[in-house]
């Protein structure tokens, strides 16, 4: 079934304007309008209804209206005069309904049937004006917390204008059973916010003001609170309520496409046909393109070399050279001009082979992905390219004689396999602070790939979050990882780190040749390998090739994790070489902070 799609305005920065802009270009069908933007906007109530049937927008929910009940007879006299007043400003609004939230304040109702007697001596007011009251437990409500007390309280005022508000985050952070929403009537399913959120230890109010996220950014099933909702028989819209410290700062317009996105999303997680195209599965990773320059180039050059590259490939048409071992594939392209950043290497695209590159591409813009221009030369493949949230492009590729490589021109250099690597494992990807959420549910929703566990380490210059996602197979995987907090301007640097993790099947052997080779690695400390002799006790022979070759070293219950590093290159980007033991299935978060300050102290003699 078609779902109308709402979002609530509060989940939006700025001014009332931008916000009703950013959802209608978005694609949403319509509205919740919070009241204080209402209260701080220059328009009347009839005029912000102009606007929003101008932008084709429904109003679909006037909220909140806050601590009704009273124990005080004054004190609810005066709740209901405020009540008449809001049903004067919805009537003018043109919208049906009123969200009422259950009171926090000290005179709360705490008794049931009198809680009732006051829900059905206000919904009697609102139904002789045509309106609807939508009762919702807030969890951190005083006696009403729980949506199976706000149902009990409904069902005794027993009114056709009262009904409940079923938001995810109350039900979901207080461990409340959507199961139980089959024992209501469909009729009293007045309406429906959604937030998803981490699974956190902490105040619940302050959860909820500081955490929520979109559908498939956090760690509640809302698909399963979605399908429980939608079999008790609601039939109205999907409306997104959340509000965190990211969202009340970021551009609207891309907080809005992030949220339809979620939505698109979620409806695919029910069963029956989908709004959009299904996720072909993706096979690997075709190629990792940097951007260099007259500086950086070079430089990346030599360690690719060291590390057993040739090469072998050059652009038709353009500055871009191809860099390959084994199923391994790099990019140097010397067309990205910054002027601000000379001498900064950067990962500028991913190139993913798809089992149907039109599907994903046709798949990436119906979930509103940008869909990149691309200036295609005579005889050059047709790529499709969508950007991701922190810039980088994505190509969906196909590696076969007809397709991405014959857009290159061999070399006289053969193709190496000198030092044992055998094709990509991963790339580490730093996102900017305000787009790591985001980033997390693009690659999940645009690309199929399954989000990681949400992990975080204390660096040497702050606090990392990091979250991996990855396809079914794991032929594809990215680590993102943001600063918890923004950097300081002391602090060293290298701006945005990004990596590239090549695989191997005997790193030992591997490290030996690219010490032989005079790759440019990264020492590690002897500390660290005397640390990892107490915490770990690898096996003897284990332990003396990390600290022959400067291997680091993790393990969980299902395996191990042997890496080396290079150092940094062109101010920004190094290179990982990996060899996963067993079904270790992480990537050496354990280790970074070790590497970080080696980096930086590799850093520190090189004279940064």
């Amino acid at each position: 079934m078609p779902f109308r799609r709402s979002v609530a305005t509060v989940c939006l920065s700025g001014t009332l304007e931008d916000k009703l802009v950013a959802a209608a270009r978005a694609g949403f069908d319509g509205i919740e309008v919070f009241e204080p933007d209402l209260i701080a906007s220059p328009w009347r109530p009839r005029e912000l209804a102009a606007r929003c049937a101008d932008l084709g927008l429904g109003i679909e929910l006037y909220q909140p209206f806050r601590d009704l009940d009273s124990t005080d007879p004054a004190g609810f006299a005066r709740n209901l005069r405020r009540a008449d007043r809001k049903f004067d400003v919805m009537a003018e609004l043109g919208v049906p309904t009123v969200l009422v939230c259950s009171s926090v304040s000290d005179d709360a109702v705490a008794d049931l049937d009198q809680l009732a007697e006051q829900l059905a001596t206000v919904a009697g007011r609102a139904g002789e004006r045509g309106l609807r009251i939508a009762y919702e437990a807030l969890a951190w409500g005083r006696h009403v917390s729980t949506w199976d007390r706000s149902w009990a309280a409904v069902a005794r005022a027993d009114h056709p204008a009262l009904g409940l508000c079923l938001d995810s985050f109350h039900v979901l952070s207080r461990g409340g059973d959507p199961a139980g929403f089959a024992d209501v009537p469909a009729e009293k399913l007045f309406f429906l916010q959604l937030a998803d959120a981490p699974h956190l230890q902490m105040d619940v109010l302050q959860w909820s003001r500081h955490h929520r996220l979109f559908p498939g950014q956090g760690a509640f099933d809302l698909p399963g609170f979605l399908r429980c909702v939608l079999d008790a028989g609601y039939a109205g819209p999907l409306s997104l309520e959340v509000f965190n410290d990211v969202f009340r700062q970021s551009d609207p317009a891309r907080t809005a496409v992030d949220a339809i996105r979620s939505l698109l999303w979620l409806e695919e997680q029910l069963p029956g046909p989908a709004a959009v195209p299904a996720a072909p599965e993706l096979t690997g990773h075709s190629f990792v393109e940097l951007g260099v320059d007259g500086v950086s180039g070079p430089q990346v050059a030599r360690a690719l070399h060291g590390l057993g590259f040739a090469h072998t490939g050059q652009h038709r048409s353009k500055p871009v050279q191809l860099w390959e071992q084994g199923r391994a594939r790099v990019l140097l392209n010397a067309s990205v001009v910054r002027p601000a950043a000379a001498g900064i290497a950067a990962v500028t695209a991913l190139g993913l082979e798809s089992s149907d590159p039109a599907a994903s591409a046709a798949r990436a813009e119906a979930l509103h992905a940008p869909v990149l221009p691309r200036d295609r030369g005579t005889a050059e493949a047709q790529l499709s390219a969508i950007e991701a949230p922190d810039g980088t492009q994505v190509f969906f590729t196909r590696t076969d004689p007809g397709g991405w490589p014959a857009d290159f021109l061999p070399t006289d250099e053969a193709a190496r396999a000198d030092a044992g690597l055998i094709g990509i494992d991963h790339v580490g990807l730093t996102q900017p602070f305000d787009a790591f959420d985001e980033a997390g549910l693009f690659y999940r929703a645009v690309l199929g790939l399954a989000p990681q566990t949400v992990t975080e380490f204390a660096a040497p210059f702050g606090l990392v979050r990091s979250r991996a996602v990855a396809g079914p197979g794991r032929a594809v995987r990215l680590a993102l990882s943001v600063s918890a907090l923004r950097r300081g301007g002391w602090s060293p640097a290298v701006p945005d780190p990004q990596y590239v993790a090549f695989a191997t099947d005997d790193i030992v052997t591997t490290a030996g040749r690219l010490q032989a080779a005079g790759a440019p690695l990264l020492p590690v400390p002897a500390n660290y390998v005397d640390d990892l002799a107490a915490r770990l006790e690898p096996a003897p022979e284990l332990l003396a090739a990390i600290r022959e070759h400067g291997l680091m070293y993790d393990e969980d219950e299902h395996g191990g994790y042997l890496h080396l590093t290079t150092l940094v290159l062109g101010d920004r980007v190094f290179f990982e070489v990996v060899q996963r033991l067993g079904g270790y299935d992480g990537y050496g978060n354990a280790d970074a902070p070790v590497r970080m300050a080696a980096h930086r102290q590799a850093r520190a003699v090189q004279g940064d």
